[in-house]
């Protein structure tokens, strides 16, 4: 079955989902989309599960506490796909389309809104860039990018390859963990194509507990390493899927294993719809803490946090203390209180 079929067939309500699972879930502010053969492994995991917590609905999703852009896009979006939070780099937003709607997702309320960061003004953002030698890497988001056909894809990268300042490119995707058929010629040969049209090209994946690499995903990573596409990885620390050290030392352990180098965990945000999942930053801390010992440095990601307002990211792990003091230091090196 091809990805594009996949993606199709894939479950995009509560009655699909009653239908599939065999039981009823809430309805929520958010919509709803699984690829049935993601939604079987699921379904296999069983209620309870960091898979069956992770994708469906949840009544919490319905309460009004977080925050409705909890990283602070808007505030450096610059209405033409970009978003130029960082000197020398920029997000570049072609789709609001995903594989699957994760419940926790930080940009959730931005994806169901269809801002106008999403909106299509690609010979804009080239402008810009050309505008701003300072910018040196375009980073792929959404969205996801790889639900773009490989036409589009490739007609993008060949776009930011003329700009002689960008020299980077990364490719930030759900897509090998919930949808690996996508991991495709078509799409190898693109990746390798950006490889060489740049100084590195790279590609980011999403995955946050070792049983979303199941053996399809494995194969689907290991097809980009034999290709020699560049692969890091990020995660989230979410409530009731990998709040243990455990869990991450499993998930980091397996990442390592199929040549994935674990890049960010990313403290989880404080985003509408998905408090639910959030975890207070003095236990994060005890909970990454203990994996300085049990993991060498290059299978041990960065922990960090994204400061709310769009100050950026910060290390959130604090080695003086666990406690947290409500300070932390933006990108500028400036002290923000956040509580």
């Amino acid at each position: 079955m091809s990805w594009t079929h996949e993606f199709k067939e894939a479950l995009k309500n509560n009655q699909d989902l009653k239908d599939f699972f065999g039981c009823d879930f809430p309805q929520v502010n958010y919509p709803v989309f699984i690829p049935r053969v993601f939604a079987a492994k699921i379904l296999e995991a069983g209620p309870g599960s960091p898979l069956w917590n992770e994708f469906l609905p949840h009544i919490d999703e319905n309460k009004d506490d977080g925050r409705l852009d909890p990283i602070g896009d808007k505030v450096h979006a610059k209405n033409n796909q970009l978003i130029h939070r960082y000197e020398n780099r920029v997000l570049f937003t072609p789709t609001t389309v995903c594989p699957v709607l994760c419940r926790y997702c930080f940009r959730k309320n931005e994806l169901s809104a269809k801002d106008e960061i999403f909106d299509q003004k690609f010979q804009e953002a080239l402008s810009y860039l050309k505008a701003n030698s300072e910018v040196n890497e375009v980073i792929f988001t959404g969205g996801d990018p790889f639900i773009l056909s490989n036409e589009k894809l490739a007609t993008y990268i060949q776009e930011f390859s003329e700009i002689e300042t960008v020299k980077y490119l990364r490719f930030h995707t759900r897509t090998p963990v919930i949808l690996p058929s996508r991991i495709e010629e078509g799409l190898i040969a693109i990746l390798q194509s950006s490889a060489h049209l740049f100084k590195r090209s790279m590609v980011m994946i999403h995955v946050n507990h070792v049983s979303e690499l199941t053996d399809d995903v494995r194969e689907a990573i290991l097809l980009l390493n034999e290709n020699n596409i560049e692969v890091f990885s990020q995660s989230v620390l979410l409530k009731g899927v990998n709040d243990s050290t455990e869990a991450l030392y499993d998930l980091f352990t397996a990442l390592a294993d199929i040549k994935v180098k674990p890049y960010y965990l990313h403290h989880s945000d404080e985003a509408r719809g998905a408090m639910n999942f959030y975890v207070p930053l003095e236990e994060g801390r005890k909970i990454f803490a203990p994996l300085h010992n049990r993991l060498p440095g290059w299978a041990l990601p960065q922990y960090i946090i994204d400061i709310p307002g769009g100050h950026g990211k910060t290390p959130a792990f604090n080695p003086e203390s666990f406690e947290f003091s409500g300070n932390l230091i933006t990108k500028n090196g400036e002290k923000v209180k956040i509580i």
